[in-house]
């Protein structure tokens, strides 16, 4: 059984890996993301991640309302929101009380806006609670103390068990949990900031106050959505169709840059004397730092997964995680 670790201060675990469902509905068909979860949760992934703007369905309204973005691929019948698919899964094989399950409020903090958005995926995951809710990013517009005590309600009515928040900085973790305590609301147990290799500020900024504070840290982008697989060039009008650069091109304003382009070769020729694949290699970076709760990893593949359990599994070496983390 993969090894379970604390959910913050609640007294809960989550797996050490956790598997990102953002691909559900978007890059693989419902029929292959049934599969993908029972091969996560063969494997012991029970910590499962997603979000109301997450797959096809009513999020193709949050990315052209909200991002700007619109992309017709979303529109076809075989497509349909992270959330239902999972919802189904669950329902289909008897699921629920074996994973832990996150969900995210993409659309904002206003208490309204929470109350509408964790009604709406409760509904599509067909449960009665989420194991834990996010904001999906700070809402600069919401006062924190509104969120959060429109969150805290939701705690007490037992429609979520645990709260947390994603993309927030170190200044804005700090501010939520000041008010929690000044307020005695439920505070934030679990954060999700992008870190790799390519991106690794979030050990810096939000790491050290997690650790302080004893609050999990879920990272997502272990492979900086696929730019660490090694399969990219600078040139941005060859991002290769149906891949996440391909479908997110804002992906590739935040990782094309020279010094990530230098890393990834470094990353192909020590992986290459290893004689392991680099995308295994950049996995095990991003997994072994102590702060790090379960790293969250998509999956397209049954590989994706085993990729994961074996980047866990090397225990990297810290002289080995050192050099690497000494690239530039």
């Amino acid at each position: 059984m993969l090894e379970q670790r604390p959910l913050g201060r609640t007294g809960r675990s989550i797996s050490a890996i956790g598997l990102g469902c953002v691909t559900f509905g978007r890059e693989i068909d419902e029929e292959s993301s049934l599969h993908i979860l029972d091969y996560a949760l063969e494997k012991g992934i029970t910590f499962l991640d997603t979000a109301e703007a997450y797959g096809g369905g009513q999020s193709r309204a949050y990315r052209k309302n909200t991002l700007g973005v619109d992309d017709t691929r979303e529109v076809t019948g075989e497509l349909s929101s992270s959330e239902r698919i999972m919802g189904r899964w669950m329902r289909e094989r008897g699921t629920r009380k074996a994973v832990t399950i996150c969900s995210k409020v993409s659309t904002g903090g206003k208490p309204e806006n929470i109350a509408r958005a964790l009604s709406a995926s409760l509904e599509r995951l067909g449960v009665d609670y989420v194991d834990v809710y996010k904001m999906h990013s700070p809402d600069p517009k919401t006062p924190i103390d509104e969120t959060l005590d429109a969150l805290n309600r939701e705690v007490k009515a037992g429609r979520i068990r645990a709260i947390g928040g994603s993309n927030y900085s170190a200044a804005q973790l700090q501010e939520s949990l000041d008010c929690s305590a000044k307020r005695g609301y439920a505070r934030f147990e679990i954060i999700q900031p992008p870190y790799s290799l390519a991106l690794p500020e979030a050990q810096d900024d939000q790491f050290p106050i997690c650790h302080r504070e004893k609050i999990a840290v879920t990272p997502y982008s272990p492979l900086g959505a696929g730019f660490l697989s090694g399969k990219y060039t600078p040139d941005k009008t060859r991002l290769g169709t149906g891949t996440r650069f391909d479908i997110v091109p804002a992906h590739a304003d935040i990782y094309f840059s020279d010094r990530n382009f230098r890393i990834v070769e470094q990353l192909r020729a020590k992986a290459a004397a290893l004689g392991i694949p680099m995308v295994q290699l950049a996995l095990a970076w991003a997994m072994s730092h102590p702060d790090v709760t379960a790293a969250l990893v998509g999956a397209r593949t049954e590989a994706h997964i085993n990729n994961a359990l074996a980047a866990f599994e090397m225990r990297l070496d810290p002289k080995l995680r050192a050099e690497m983390s000494a690239w530039n």
